[in-house]
């Protein structure tokens, strides 16, 4: 029995990257003689063990055979007779087959490091096309090495493109696909991920809203970028630079998607394109099941980026109905939150990525003001009842409007 250290840890430690997890394979051995060791079986598909001590994952090696369509239809054999390099030849890319042995030695059949030496994402060999859920490992590999300056080669993109034109992606289950757009969304350059699958057709099938964004042009006054997917792309850069956060990041992605639904008469121009944006969000959201709160923050961006844009030029009362939508007096943080994806998307454009944002300054002074105003207070005045509330926004109105006159020097 041989034990050896695969995927992205000798990857990562190749690349002198980060890593937080190790994966071993283990060669000429069987269940029963890891069970008998004191390893805990977790696989249901093929062996996948926990080591008694340390708890990181051991899989016996294996090989893969395309039984069915989509990325689900493998038959695995695993088994004592089972080499390494036929194990390391069913994995995605070249930088993810190499193997280390105790000694520290690399087994290296596909030529992993040459590729890191040369930066390049290369597919292992052309059963790469059998796992449509290579098409996003790929993109997600990219916008995670994208600071180190990393390529596709371009045999391995027609790939990703082949399968993007050929169906196989539908196959591809709801939560598969969020689960790698939010890994890559969590990435340092995010904008690689969606870029590259717009490149090879992937976008266009998985996410429809967002790649109709692409050929869309804008105001060249407002956007010398001019494109719509790439204005959204520089958005999403800006927002990943302000925050961590998926959340925000998503949001700032998909606050423009109903530009993509201007009829042709109007452009470049958008009127109500934030409104579009609702249902496509919504629709998006629900096909790829994305989690409440990144929809949420998503449709409050969309919906009132365009007015938080003029936010010098609202009157109180506009001001207090943008309060009351967002729901600011029991989740005063959705303003910051909004404020950030409303900055990104001032700075997503060419000539404006140090622009400051004003109402980012503005807008929480007069929700301040406004949440400075007390229901007890009113109470204590006498007032009950129905028209407590009634009297509420009044004071919040006067809180707001005093607050922008005292602002403005008045």
């Amino acid at each position: 029995m041989q034990i050896y250290l695969v995927g992205g840890a000798v990857r990562d430690q190749l690349l002198g990257y980060p890593f937080h997890e190790r994966d071993w394979v283990v060669v000429g051995a069987t269940p029963a003689e890891l069970l008998s060791q004191g390893y805990q079986q977790v696989g249901k598909d093929f062996p996948v063990f926990l080591h008694p001590k340390t708890k990181e994952e051991y899989a016996l090696a294996r090989t893969e055979r395309k039984a069915g369509s989509g990325y689900t239809g493998f038959t695995v054999y695993a088994a004592p007779d089972v080499t390494l390099e036929q194990d390391l030849a069913r994995r995605d890319l070249t930088i993810n087959a190499i193997a280390q042995d105790a000694a520290g030695n690399y087994i290296d059949p596909f030529h992993g490091q040459r590729d890191i030496e040369q930066k390049q994402l290369r597919h292992v060999s052309d059963a790469f096309v059998e796992d449509p859920l290579r098409v996003l490992r790929v993109a997600r590999f990219y916008a995670r090495y994208a600071h180190l300056s990393f390529t596709v080669a371009p045999e391995t993109l027609a790939l990703m493109t082949q399968l993007s034109q050929h169906g196989e992606l539908t196959t591809l289950s709801a939560e598969r696909v969020w689960v790698e757009t939010a890994k890559a969304l969590n990435t340092e350059h995010p904008a690689a991920y969606f870029q590259l699958l717009q490149q090879c057709g992937a976008l266009s099938v998985l996410m429809p809203e967002l790649a109709a964004l692409w050929g869309v042009p804008q105001p060249e006054k407002w956007h010398p970028e001019i494109d719509s997917g790439i204005h959204s792309l520089l958005v999403l850069q800006q927002a990943a630079a302000l925050s961590q956060r998926l959340d925000i990041r998503f949001a700032a992605l998909v606050h423009d998607v109903g530009k993509g639904a201007t009829p042709t008469a109007e452009l470049p121009a958008h009127h109500g394109h934030e409104h579009r944006g609702l249902a496509l969000i919504t629709a998006l959201c629900k096909r790829l099941r994305v989690p409440n709160d990144c929809r949420d923050l998503a449709l409050l961006v969309c919906e009132y980026h365009q007015l938080i844009h003029r936010a010098a030029e609202l009157n109180a009362k506009t001001v207090l109905k943008l309060f009351n939508a967002i729901d600011l007096w029991r989740k005063p943080e959705r303003l910051s939150d909004i404020l950030l994806c409303c900055t990104a998307d001032l700075r997503g454009r060419t000539g404006f990525e140090q622009a400051d944002y004003p109402p980012a300054v503005l807008l929480p002074k007069l929700a301040e003001a406004a949440m400075a105003v007390s229901a007890k207070a009113l109470i204590t005045q006498g007032i009950t009842g129905p028209a407590i509330k009634e009297a509420l926004q009044l004071a919040r109105l006067q809180a707001i409007s005093h607050a922008q006159q005292t602002l403005n020097g008045n």
